[in-house]
C-alpha cells in the first residue's frame, strides 16, 4: 500500500495488470478475461493505495484482507499479487496448469498467501463476515474487502450474509459489486434482474455508495468514506465495463470465459492497453 500514490500512478498500475491478464490468459489458452479486466481499476486501488498489507510479511496478523468472491476473475488477483511483489512475474504463465499454485479459481491450498479459496459463487461475503468478526474479537484494525460479481448476487447465500453483517454492526467490512451487467449466459437483466440493487442493500441496512468503477477519484473517495462509517458495513456498487481496455472485448458476452483465439487478437489487446497506458 502507498497512500501517496496518485491517480495517474494507479491508472498505470492497472494498465500493467491488464497487460499481465492478457498475457497469462493467452499462455493458458483458457480463462475469464471480461470480469478480470472490468475489476482491474478497483483492485489496483485496493492493493496500491487503500489496503494495509506487507508483501514481505504476507501473514501479518493486522493486515487488511481481500477476498475475490467471483473467483473466476482470479487473473486480476494474480496480476495484483505479482505487481505488489508477492509472487514473481514468471509464475503468471503457469496459470491453470497442473501443479501450478495459480489455479483457475483461487485455491489457498496451492497459494497460501491468499485469504480464501473462492469461485464456488456466493461464499465470499460469508467468509468476509467471519473474518470481520474475528478481527473485531482480536481487537485488530484489519479491514475486510470482498469483491462480488453482479451475477453472483443472484446467489441466496449473498443475501444471508448481507442480512447478518449489519446485525453484527461490522463497519470493518466493505463489499464491492463489480456491476458490469454481463454473466456467463446472458446479461444479468435477462437472467435475474438485480434492480433496484442499491435499494436492496439499503433495505438490509448497509451503507451504500454508487460509483463509476473506472473513475479513480470516485473509487478512492468511496473507499475512504467506507473507512469512516461506523456501526454498519459498506457496499460499493461499481458500474464497470466487461472487458474494459480491449475494444473487441468490451461489453461482449463471449469474453466472459473465452480468451483471444488468434495471436493477432492477443497482440491487438496488448497494443490497445499499451496505447492507453501512454496517454
Amino acid at each position: 500500500m502507498d497512500q501517496t500514490a496518485t491517480t495517474e500512478q494507479l491508472r498505470r498500475k492497472a494498465q500493467r495488470m491488464r497487460r499481465l491478464i492478457i498475457e497469462m490468459l493467452a499462455a493458458a489458452g483458457s480463462g475469464h478475461p471480461g470480469g478480470s479486466l472490468s475489476a482491474a481499476d478497483i483492485v489496483a486501488c485496493l492493493y496500491f493505495h487503500v489496503m494495509r498489507h506487507r508483501p514481505d510479511d504476507p501473514q501479518w496478523e493486522d493486515r487488511d484482507r481481500f477476498i475475490l468472491s467471483k473467483g473466476h476473475a482470479c487473473p486480476v488477483l494474480y496480476a495484483a499479487l505479482a505487481e505488489a511483489g508477492y509472487i514473481t512475474l514468471d509464475l503468471l504463465t503457469s496459470l491453470r496448469r497442473f501443479g501450478s499454485p495459480l489455479q483457475g479459481h483461487p485455491d489457498r491450498r496451492k497459494l497460501g498467501l491468499i485469504e480464501a479459496s473462492t469461485g464456488s459463487l456466493g461464499i465470499g461475503l460469508s467468509l468476509g463476515v467471519g473474518m470481520a468478526l474475528a478481527a473485531r474479537l482480536r481487537g485488530s484494525p484489519s479491514r475486510i474487502y470482498v469483491m462480488l460479481g453482479d451475477g453472483e448476487c443472484e446467489e441466496g447465500q449473498i443475501w444471508e450474509a448481507a442480512m447478518f453483517a449489519p446485525h453484527q454492526k461490522l463497519s470493518n467490512l466493505c463489499a464491492v459489486v463489480d456491476y458490469n451487467r454481463l454473466q456467463l449466459d446472458a446479461s444479468v437483466e435477462e437472467l435475474t434482474s438485480l434492480e433496484p440493487l442499491a435499494d436492496k442493500w439499503r433495505s438490509f441496512q448497509w451503507h451504500v455508495l454508487e460509483i463509476d468503477g473506472h473513475n479513480y477519484e470516485q473509487i478512492l473517495a468511496a473507499f475512504h468514506q467506507a473507512q469512516a462509517v461506523t456501526g454498519r458495513p459498506t457496499v460499493i456498487i461499481a458500474a464497470t465495463v466487461k472487458g474494459k481496455g480491449v475494444s473487441y472485448m468490451e461489453n461482449q458476452l463471449k469474453y466472459h470465459g473465452s480468451v483471444p483465439e488468434k495471436p493477432e487478437l492477443v497482440q491487438q489487446a496488448l497494443s490497445e492497453i499499451a496505447e492507453e497506458s501512454s496517454l
